[in-house]
């Protein structure tokens, strides 16, 4: 098993500045949460990514069988396609529909055989209070729809064992009530950032936006508040903890996200 990597240098120290965005305009990116550019984002311009510049990375991925895709369950042939050839992990994030906040999540991982295995059980999640789009705008309060790079992690508590860099911070403190009344404290005690319109190999609390400020940016999985999210996925903590612990950045995780009707095309 690959040792963890230690913290990217610096990291902490450029966080200083970052670190003064206060938790009322990350809670704007993600109802609890920010967001992120990774492999492709298919409501707009391609989004730098690590993901395509390892495409040579692993043993076996460029011989593998084009069958061996269609075993990831409830995903078709477009989404399928927006998947790299390195990707060995891809956590699935299912929507109930189109303009519901609810889904399911699960991670998978590719097998040696070529096909796709579940690592995790099915888990319960949040995702916006609108549902999904193909064009995330910022407030539009809605889950962007592809496939994303996952690549750095943080949270307001230590590190719970992850190989992926992971930066504690205070600046992950957040308070208030979301949209049904429901606490959001703790919601950011663990985070996963989304590569949509973020820079990767950074701290998901880094305010970059490449594709600009108006696609929004600042959207994570993160810890559950039992509500629906501004753009950002949300599973239980003890879930998030078991993610950030299988997660591997060797294997090249994505996410593949959106309803269900979307990602069966």
């Amino acid at each position: 098993m690959p040792v963890r990597p230690a913290h990217l240098p610096g990291r902490r120290a450029r966080h200083g500045t970052v670190a003064a965005v206060s938790a009322a305009l990350l809670l704007s990116a993600c109802a609890a949460a920010p967001d992120d550019g990774g492999v492709t984002a298919r409501s707009g311009a391609p989004v730098k990514s690590t993901t395509a510049a390892g495409r040579a990375a692993l043993p076996g991925a460029a011989g593998e069988p084009k069958r061996a895709r269609q075993a990831l369950p409830g995903v078709g042939p477009a989404m399928l396609a927006d998947i790299p050839d390195t990707a060995r992990q891809v956590l699935l994030v299912t929507g109930d529909g189109r303009n519901e906040p609810t889904s399911t999540v699960r991670l998978y991982q590719r097998t040696t055989a070529g096909g796709w295995e579940a690592v995790t059980a099915a888990w319960p999640a949040h995702n916006a209070l609108k549902g999904w789009t193909h064009d995330h705008r910022l407030g539009d309060l809605r889950s962007p729809i592809g496939v994303f790079a996952l690549t750095d992690a943080g949270g307001l508590l230590p590190d719970p064992g992850t190989r992926m860099p992971y930066d504690q911070s205070d600046a992950f403190t957040v308070s208030g009530t979301g949209f049904e009344g429901e606490p959001l404290d703790g919601s950011f005690d663990y985070v996963v950032a989304i590569n949509y319109n973020r820079e990767p190999g950074t701290s998901p609390l880094d305010w970059a936006r490449p594709q600009g400020a108006e696609k929004g940016g600042g959207i994570w999985v993160h810890v559950d508040h039992d509500g629906p999210t501004q753009a950002c996925v949300s599973i239980a903590e003890e879930h998030l903890k078991i993610l950030l612990r299988t997660l591997d950045p060797a294997l090249k995780p994505v996410i593949v996200m959106g309803d269900a009707a979307t990602l069966a095309r």
